[in-house]
């Protein structure tokens, strides 16, 4: 079983890359913000790697950071979400913007992804919404040569603001509001806690 890949950036393709390791070239499917976050070929870089088998195909699916794939590994446990629907769930948001969706039960920011309709998004914010505190929101481990992807190295506090924001909320009323949950939950707790807690302060009262 294939965990990670480490190598040349052959070429891009549509969905994914040709990753050249050793002389051997891997076609790995991508969402947009993995393929984002490579270097330009011929450069060196790594993809950790879900192995979907088929009665027909070995599919390789790369991600560019941990959090991505264990996102695509919960995603793809939901009944109408195959690895398609899941990269395109992961190339319209972020872990944590997803995360804030969900929480937010934003069914109209989910279906923004191809593939997924108003049923399915419903279904995704039934069954995930209880699941998501657990799940990581940025990268676990940074990958050598990976270059940068849109959810690295942010404060908490602006993960939070920006998962907010994306709901379609103001910062004007967002960041008192994530204060306020801080000052309740304390400066340790998790990303997911942090925007249940401030999607909770900004509830009408």
């Amino acid at each position: 079983m294939i965990g990670k890949l480490t190598g040349r950036v052959d070429s891009l393709v549509e969905g994914g890359c040709i990753f050249d390791v050793n002389g051997v070239g891997y076609l790995v499917s991508c969402s947009s913000r993995s393929i984002a976050a490579l270097p330009q070929a011929p450069g060196i870089g790594s993809l950790w790697i879900e192995t979907v088998v088929r009665e027909d195909a070995i599919i390789l699916f790369g991600f560019a950071d941990t959090a991505e794939r264990d996102w695509f590994k919960l995603l793809t446990g939901i009944q109408g979400v195959g690895p398609k629907v899941a990269l395109s769930l992961l190339s319209s948001h972020s872990p944590s913007e997803l995360a804030g969706a969900i929480m937010a039960g934003d069914k109209g920011s989910l279906t923004r992804a191809a593939g997924v309709g108003a049923k399915l998004a419903v279904r995704l914010v039934s069954e995930l919404r209880e699941r998501v505190g657990g799940m990581p929101t940025g990268p676990a481990m940074p990958l050598p040569g990976g270059g940068s992807i849109v959810d690295v190295v942010m404060p908490v506090e602006a993960e939070v603001l920006s998962a907010l924001t994306n709901l379609g909320y103001r910062r004007a009323e967002a960041q008192p509001a994530i204060r306020r949950a801080l000052e309740r939950v304390g400066e340790e707790a998790s990303l997911p806690l942090l925007i249940r807690e401030s999607l909770k302060e900004l509830a009408p009262k």
